[in-house]
């Protein structure tokens, strides 16, 4: 085995160790980000069935002035009607007091209207005072979390940074612009690809038999005739399936 492969194939685990703790470390203050909207949602909902239920409040309390009001008026038009003089006075007074009267019904009506809207607007506060009440102390239970995962991650991001740096420093200068060059070039950051049964891993090319016979003894750097990655020999899952394999090869 190319010991070089090897070490590439070491730098080729912290890269994407990196990448994982980069990746992760730049997704928790998202999640976070969406966790405290949707609190927020939920507290807007809250405060706008509050302010709904405070105003259904306030107008039950003015009808109920409005009826007091209105009662006023009637007891006082029915002292004057006793004083009326004529029939046309005494008409007016009973005008205005049937007037009043409808005002109460219309009064009364509308506060059995508004109790009816206050109940599921109470319920629902009720409700959501309680399920806000355990959002937030989960909210702030995953915000520790994540600001603990994040510091773990940065910690080890340091670690596997200073391996990578001495792991590459140990290649020769040859084997860092071959590294670099199909690191670059593929995107999911394969550059070392284990060859099992005549089969390159990466791009599911079966190498010529012949190839896969160096590969085995191989002493220098080998690329896959299809992708051009690094190759690295890996023992067959068994003996018989590598002899199908190459068989195979041979009569294609």
């Amino acid at each position: 085995m190319v010991q070089e492969v090897e070490q590439a194939l070491r730098l080729q685990e912290f890269d994407k160790r990196i990448t994982e703790l980069t990746t992760e470390i730049a997704a928790l203050p998202k999640h976070v980000a969406v966790i405290e909207k949707q609190l927020e949602s939920h507290l807007r909902k809250l405060e706008t069935n509050r302010a709904a239920l405070a105003a259904n409040q306030r107008e039950r309390k003015q009808r109920e002035l409005d009826i007091q009001t209105q009662e006023q008026k009637i007891s006082k038009l029915n002292d004057q009607t006793l004083q009326a003089k004529t029939n046309e006075q005494y008409r007016a007074f009973q005008h205005e007091i049937e007037y009043c009267r409808t005002e109460i019904r219309k009064a009364e009506d509308r506060i059995l209207d508004l109790m009816a809207e206050s109940e599921p607007l109470e319920a629902e506060v009720k409700s959501a005072e309680a399920d806000l009440a355990v959002e937030k102390k989960q909210v702030e239970a995953e915000k520790a979390s994540a600001r603990e995962r994040t510091e773990t991650d940065k910690h080890e991001m340091t670690g596997v940074q200073e391996q990578r740096k001495a792991g590459y420093s140990a290649l020769s200068a040859a084997m860092q612009r071959h590294y670099d060059r199909l690191k670059k070039k593929h995107a999911n950051g394969v550059v070392v690809s284990e060859v099992r049964n005549g089969l390159c891993s990466a791009c599911r090319l079966t190498l010529r038999p012949q190839f896969y016979q160096e590969l085995r003894s191989a002493t220098t750097v080998m690329f896959c005739e299809n992708c051009g990655r690094m190759l690295r020999y890996a023992p067959p899952v068994d003996v018989q399936a590598e002899f199908e394999g190459g068989t195979r090869v041979a009569l294609s």
